[in-house]
Parts: structure tokens; C-alpha cells; sequence
């Protein structure tokens, strides 16, 4: 039963695939197929629950897609039937021994979202606290896990060449498993929340709903109910008297502390999942979220450090901190790419700029040099562009990169001495250099043992000198030729051998004949030249 509904699933993906445009996909004789962004879309949202997903996750990447891709992907509707109410109190009844009734005194069988992984549902606990309970779909991961196998088995068996592909297939398929896996398991958000919820309990204005952990599995998760305002409901914020501005530069704040130093953010800020209440941000669907390491930290920290300094050193430092080498990099391009960014970007007013387009830039020039970035750096670039988007709906006259600057510097004790910045900066840019003297001298001698060093000479303005130094070689060899031939036709003369006429070796003639018009040449080039 198993095989047959695996192979009528084959049969499905292939011939919707098929009907829009992707056949190619599956066989490298279709041709003349012009699979466009929109045919994509409209290919994973007849496909279901498992192919809007993808395509949520590959709207994420765009390491991955092109923009036009990216932004047709971003409006896929989850066009999925509501989970019955019997369903998720059976599904209710296996994770937990009892029906929903012994564990809350209301629970509302009208769902507030159906999505298609998840369906989520308000509640009051017996205590009388409001909640919300997000269900995992019945059979969504046994369905998921046939598609993308299928979709492995597609790959496997196609004749089809993917050089010219949109995307590396494999590559893709491997990212979506793992962002699958993650999704699928509610305990992976339910620590999110928690994790966010310790890092920010000392900020006044932001936090994240609370986690009933007793009710929480890995197809369940309960948390607190925010009633609040969305952040882009503009007209009630001003109703209940926020400080539009204020609200903004509170924003940008807390997602620059969950980048800059904690090194953990929210990968969605969009304006459904930020509300505010009480005169607080509410972050609030933690399924995507990034997570830096410490040295990763740093190493942004140094990036935006190096944008409010101008120092190139210092960004490619950074650079090479951040990413790992795929082939050789040649460090004066990579220098002559970034100082062209800093002459196109940070010459103009800082009111032009955006922190996500300039990052972006950024981590295209090192990509372009051989340098890959990793994929939460992609994650970073879009939560910018759309927390940029929410901040310019609500306070249109702040800009990020005056807060993100600011923010970063007061990380180091310039802040104590105002007046000595650049100082203070030097002091720790060189800090951080010799800490990493001795790494880098390890290094240098282990790639000298290998046989792994390598001497790269330039030179400047040669080609000059060395064509003259050719002129002057060929003009010698030349000379020697003409000396040999003159010196060879002599003895013919004198032994007078081979073929004569009127009694002269016609050999011996000849030979003088060519050394005169040679000596000739050289004599005429070297006047010409007027050096001799």
C-alpha cells in the first residue's frame, strides 16, 4: 500500500512539474519550456502542504534563487483544509493520555491560523490564563519525508544536466531536509522562545510569549496569548498614544542586541509577528530564528567597525574570519572591491544608505573572492530587509545604520573617552591582531614544512624594458649568424668544393651574399633605433 501511494505521488509531482513549465527537471530531451517565477509558485501550491513549505524556506535564500523568485515565492498561500476540531483533540488525547477538556476550561474550536505544517487554536488554561496551541497537521512529517525522498529519487534517476539550472538541486534539497526537521519538531521553537525570553528579561521593552512547558511536545506547543496591536497598525498605536519614533529606534535597538550581542534573532520580523503591548515589542513565531557563534559575533561586531572607521584592513580581516576559502583570493582585489564600496556607499549621506543593501554588497564581494559566507548570514540579510520595511512604515525618519553604528561602538570603552575613538579603536584593532600573531605564525610554518607556501611577485611597467631586452638579443643572435656565415663561406671559397661557376664555389658566393644582407638588416635597425 506504501509502494502504491509513493509511486501515484511520483506521479503527481512529475505531471505538475510537468504542466508548469519544469519538466526539464525529470527529462533533459524536454525543451523549449520557459518556467517563469509565477509558474513555480503556482507548481508548489497545487503540489501542497509539503511544496509550499519548500518554497516558504527557499523564499528565505536568496544565496539560493534569484530576487524574482524570491519575492513570487514570499505570496505562496497555504491553501490547506482546516484541521477538524475531533482531529486535534484525537491528536490532543495521544500526546497527552486525556482529551482537551481536563486541561482548559475554553477552548475555541474556530482556528485562528491554518498553515501547512501547523493549525493553531486560542484556549484558556483552568487557571483562566489565555493561550494559544499550535497542532502539528496529522501525518505532515510522514508526508514531507515521501515528498522529499521523491524528490531525491527525481534527482537520482534524471538524465537532465543542471549546470545551467536556477538553483544546485542537491544543495537545496539538503537545506530544506534539515530546515524541515527543525520545523517539524515544536521543541526546537519552544526553546527559541525560552532562549529569547532569558536573553531579553532584563529589557523593558521587548520580550516573547511564555512557554507552558508541561503542555508542550514535539506536536504541541502552548504559550501566552498576546492581545496587543500589530506594529503596522499605525492608526490604533496613535490611538492609544505610543511615540511612533520612539517605537521605531526600539525596534532596531533590540534586533541589533539580538545580533551584536547575543548573537541570537528572530528570522521573521515581520509586522504579524511583532505586537506591542503594554508599551512592549512582542516578538512572537519563533520557527525561524539565527543563531551566531561567538567568534561569528565578533567578527560582525568588526565588519560594522569597520564601516564607521573606513578601515578596508579591518573589514577584510573580518571577511576572512567570517567565511571559509573556496579557492585562492587575491587579496588586492579583494582590498580594490571593498574600497570601491566604501567610495560608492560611505561617501554620500548616511540618510541614503541601508545597513541590509550594504551588508549585502558586502558578502557578495567576498563571495565573488572566493570566500562563502555561512548560510545564517543570508537568514541576517533578510530579517534587515524586512525589519528596515517595518521601521520605515512606522518612523520614516530614522535610519538603521545611525542606530547601528552608535550601538556597535558602545560595545568598546570608546564610550568613556568620546574624544579619543580612533585611539581606542587602533588600540583594540591592534589587541586583536596580536592575539592572533601566533596562530598565524603557526600556520605560516606548517604551509612552509607542507611545501604549501607560495611566493605571488608583481610587477609594474616591465613590458617596456623587456621588449627592448628581446630587440637586443635578436639583433645578437643575428650578429652571431651573420659572423658564422661569413666565416663558413670563406672556407668553402678557400677549399673550393661543390658546385662552381666561372671557377667559384657557388656555395661560398651565396653564403657572402646572405651575411651582407643580414649585416645590412642589423645595421640599418640599430641606426634607426638610435642606440647602438
Amino acid at each position: 500500500m506504501v509502494k502504491k501511494n509513493t509511486l501515484h505521488r511520483f506521479r503527481e509531482i512529475v505531471k505538475i512539474l510537468a504542466k508548469y513549465g519544469f519538466g526539464y527537471i525529470v527529462d533533459s530531451k524536454i525543451k523549449n519550456q520557459t518556467p517563469s517565477p509565477e509558474n513555480l509558485r503556482r507548481a508548489f501550491e497545487e503540489l501542497g502542504p509539503t511544496f509550499i513549505k519548500i518554497g516558504q524556506i527557499l523564499s528565505t535564500r536568496p544565496d539560493i534563487l534569484p530576487y524574482e523568485y524570491i519575492k513570487e515565492l514570499e505570496r505562496l498561500q497555504d491553501n490547506v483544509m482546516q484541521i477538524p476540531f475531533e482531529e486535534i483533540n484525537d491528536i490532543f488525547t495521544q500526546e497527552f493520555g486525556v482529551p482537551l477538556n481536563r486541561h482548559f476550561s475554553y477552548f475555541e474550536k474556530k482556528p485562528l491560523a491554518s498553515a501547512s505544517i501547523a493549525q493553531v487554536h486560542r484556549a484558556k488554561l483552568l487557571d483562566g490564563k489565555e493561550v494559544i496551541v499550535k497542532f502539528q497537521r496529522p501525518n505532515i512529517e510522514e508526508n514531507m519525508k515521501l515528498d522529499i525522498e521523491i524528490l531525491k529519487r527525481i534527482l537520482r534517476f534524471t538524465n537532465a544536466k543542471f549546470n545551467d539550472a536556477l538553483i544546485n538541486p542537491k544543495e537545496a534539497l539538503s537545506e530544506i531536509e534539515e530546515a524541515t526537521k527543525k520545523e517539524l519538531n515544536f521543541i526546537n521553537e519552544a526553546k527559541a522562545l525560552d532562549k529569547f525570553y532569558n536573553n531579553n528579561i532584563n529589557v523593558k521593552f521587548v520580550s516573547c510569549p511564555y512557554v507552558y512547558w508541561d503542555l508542550t511536545t514535539k506536536r504541541i506547543l502552548t504559550m501566552e496569548y498576546i492581545d496587543g496591536i500589530k506594529i503596522d497598525n499605525i492608526e490604533n498605536l496613535m490611538d492609544e498614544g505610543y511615540d511612533l519614533e520612539d517605537l521605531g529606534k526600539k525596534l532596531a535597538l533590540s534586533y541589533f542586541k539580538q545580533i551584536f550581542a547575543d548573537g541570537f534573532f528572530h528570522g521573521d520580523p515581520h509586522p504579524g509577528n511583532l505586537i506591542v503591548k503594554d508599551n512592549k515589542i512582542y516578538y512572537i513565531d519563533f520557527g525561524i530564528v539565527g543563531c551566531f557563534s561567538k567568534s561569528m559575533k565578533e567578527s560582525l561586531n568588526e565588519v560594522i567597525l569597520s564601516i564607521a572607521f573606513r578601515d578596508i584592513d579591518k573589514m577584510i580581516s573580518a571577511l576572512l574570519n567570517i567565511g571559509i576559502k573556496k579557492g585562492y583570493i587575491n587579496r588586492s582585489k579583494l582590498y580594490e572591491d571593498i574600497d570601491y564600496l566604501f567610495v560608492s556607499y560611505l561617501t554620500t549621506s548616511l540618510e541614503n544608505l541601508k545597513i541590509s543593501q550594504m551588508l549585502e554588497e558586502i558578502f557578495e564581494v567576498a563571495k565573488r573572492n572566493n570566500i562563502r559566507l555561512p548560510k545564517d548570514l543570508t537568514l541576517l540579510i533578510r530579517g534587515l530587509v524586512i525589519l528596515e520595511g517595518v521601521v520605515a512604515k512606522i518612523s520614516p525618519n530614522i535610519k538603521i545604520l545611525d542606530i547601528a553604528i552608535p550601538f556597535v561602538k558602545e560595545q568598546y570603552p570608546s564610550k568613556i573617552f568620546p574624544n579619543f575613538n580612533d585611539l581606542i579603536f587602533e588600540i583594540i584593532n591592534l589587541n586583536s591582531q596580536l592575539k592572533s600573531l601566533p596562530h598565524n605564525i603557526n600556520k605560516l610554518l606548517n604551509n612552509v614544512n607542507a611545501g604549501r607556501t607560495k611566493v605571488q611577485l608583481e610587477h609594474k611597467n616591465l613590458s617596456k624594458p623587456i621588449h627592448e631586452l628581446n630587440k637586443m638579443v635578436n639583433r645578437l643572435v643575428f650578429a652571431i649568424i651573420t659572423s658564422s656565415l661569413i666565416i663558413g663561406s670563406s672556407l668553402i671559397l678557400n677549399t673550393n668544393i661543390g658546385p662552381k661557376i666561372y671557377g667559384i664555389s657557388i656555395l661560398g658566393v651565396t653564403g657572402y651574399i646572405v651575411a651582407g644582407i643580414l649585416g645590412l638588416w642589423i645595421l640599418i635597425s640599430i641606426l634607426r633605433s638610435g642606440k647602438i
